[in-house]
């Protein structure tokens, strides 16, 4: 990622595990970036400390994001601290694997509104000043297989969230496209600390990392991928080809 400058980015779920690789990956390129938690605010500190000594001002905010009237609060917080969000990347993505026979109704709300409301209630939250300074960058995070309309027995109600979320991806792409912002979706395969079980069947032999998706990231966040919008880029090494 080059070239950003002045820029400000967000990173939902970024205390730890992936969400704490992108924002540091997006630290070295922006002046600051925000972390958000819902329960760990140590390990949040922590993230936070790393990206100052990475030269970016960093805060650390908590919120329940499914609950929309907390999002919005604290969306409105991180932007009166910062100044304004630039990049705003949707991490926040909770995984049950549970068959989906035994998938009871608050399963498939938590699952839901883990993986989708967050991220609507993000970008609307922070579409409005994108639009009026003309320029932003929006990542959710997805799943190798949200485009495979196949079963999933195993993560059905994750898969239905977030092949949902690749929908609203694109519409939203679509429909900002003239206001300068693009909207996409970075969809890795199965990466290191992953709850799902390694394959052999991945064609560049390994499992990915956190910096195969967080490198992802940070291209679609630069100045250099504003003719992208609307694309899932897949970070799978091939799986499922």
């Amino acid at each position: 990622m080059n070239n950003s400058g002045e820029k400000i980015a967000l990173v939902t779920g970024s205390s730890k595990g992936i969400g704490k690789n992108i924002a540091l990956c997006l630290a070295g390129n922006v002046s600051g970036v925000v972390v958000h938690y819902r329960k760990n605010e140590e390990d949040a500190q922590k993230t936070a400390a790393e990206i100052r000594e990475a030269g970016a001002e960093s805060e650390a905010f908590q919120a329940d994001l499914t609950d929309e009237q907390q999002a919005s609060a604290f969306f409105q917080k991180a932007e009166k601290k910062l100044g304004r969000i630039d990049i705003l990347v949707n991490n926040v993505g909770p995984l049950l694997v549970k068959p989906w026979k035994n998938v009871n109704s608050q399963d498939w709300d938590r699952i839901f509104a883990g993986n989708f409301k967050t991220a609507l209630f993000g970008m609307k939250a922070v579409l409005p000043g994108m639009r009026r300074r003309g320029w932003g960058r929006i990542i959710n995070l997805g799943y190798s297989r949200a485009e495979q309309l196949t079963a999933f027995p195993a993560i059905t109600p994750y898969a239905v969230a977030k092949t949902g979320l690749l929908i609203l991806t694109r519409t939203a792409a679509k429909t900002e496209g003239k206001s300068g912002v693009t909207i996409n979706m970075v969809s890795p395969g199965l990466i290191e600390d992953g709850v799902l079980p390694v394959r052999k069947d991945i064609p560049l032999g390994r499992q990915g990392t956190f910096k195969d998706v967080s490198e992802a990231v940070g291209f679609l966040a630069s100045e250099e991928a504003g003719y992208i919008t609307g694309v899932n880029l897949v970070v799978a090494g091939g799986w499922l080809l």
